[in-house]
């Protein structure tokens, strides 16, 4: 199997190595702890390896996604247009060959394709931040959605990672649609200990792969990206959603299956 680093060596051995190469992979939790920068350096580490890429951005603007990776020393702006497309699907007034003017599955997939097909055949690393742009006004849809990325890009021989916002409040809207036909659920998360701020990820699901089970601490340095900080003692029970909001979750699900 081949594996691909996520530039976060640290974090690629509790994953023997490296995403699957393939895989669809969903990295969720609440903003501001570090979905996007994971992203970049997933993107960043192919580019250096003469692997292309394509990010497409809902959040925030082209421009934006550049700035953020120079915070890292990430220089993408000498890959655009060689081994790097960055689609902007947020500014909508830009009227340039990678823009979308609407946010939809179908249009979305289709720029891809086409970035793709200018890229060139062979293997390619995706990212789509975030994928829950998609769904915003159409929850009940974050399912099926996501299965049409899925089925569709997987074609195009891409590696898929796809960021997805946590919030209780709109259940499973933000992330749950995802990971239900995601290959890989990494899991980032944030709480305030002592008055300062605390990131943590976990691992909870990659397929075919002997992953590590445990909550590790992160930080994000500049100059550098996510670094590991150290694995804490923390049952899962310790930072798993409560009973009643995991019931509104499966009715939800109920709710879907339903519709569908």
């Amino acid at each position: 199997m081949i594996r691909l680093s996520t530039g976060i060596h640290e974090f690629d051995r509790l994953i023997e190595g490296g995403i699957p190469q393939g895989f669809f992979v969903a990295l969720t939790g609440e903003p501001g702890t570090g979905k996007t920068i994971f992203s970049l350096s997933f993107i960043h580490e192919g580019l250096v390896h003469g692997e292309p890429a394509i990010y497409v951005t809902t959040e925030e603007s082209r421009d934006s996604i550049v700035r953020q990776a120079k915070m890292f020393n990430w220089d993408l702006e000498k890959y655009i247009e060689k081994k790097l497309i960055i689609i902007d699907a947020l500014m909508k007034e830009r009227e340039d060959e990678w823009s979308l003017t609407e946010l939809e599955p179908e249009s979305l997939v289709q720029k891809v394709i086409e970035a793709k097909q200018k890229l060139g055949s062979g293997w390619a690393r995706l990212v789509i931040d975030s994928v829950s742009a998609l769904f915003l006004d159409k929850p009940a849809m974050a399912r099926k959605i996501s299965y049409y990325l899925k089925r569709v890009l997987n074609k195009w021989r891409f590696t898929i990672l796809v960021t997805s916002q946590y919030a209780i409040t709109t259940s499973q809207a933000f992330g749950f649609g995802v990971e239900h036909v995601a290959d890989g659920i990494i899991r980032f998360r944030r709480v305030i200990r002592d008055g300062m701020l605390h990131r943590y990820v976990v691992i909870e699901k990659m397929r075919q792969t002997n992953h590590d089970k445990y909550v590790w601490e992160i930080d994000i340095v500049p100059g550098k990206g996510i670094v590991l900080l150290g694995r804490i003692n923390e049952r899962r029970e310790d930072y798993a959603l409560p009973k009643k909001v995991m019931d509104k979750i499966k009715e939800a699900n109920k709710d879907e299956g339903d519709i569908q």
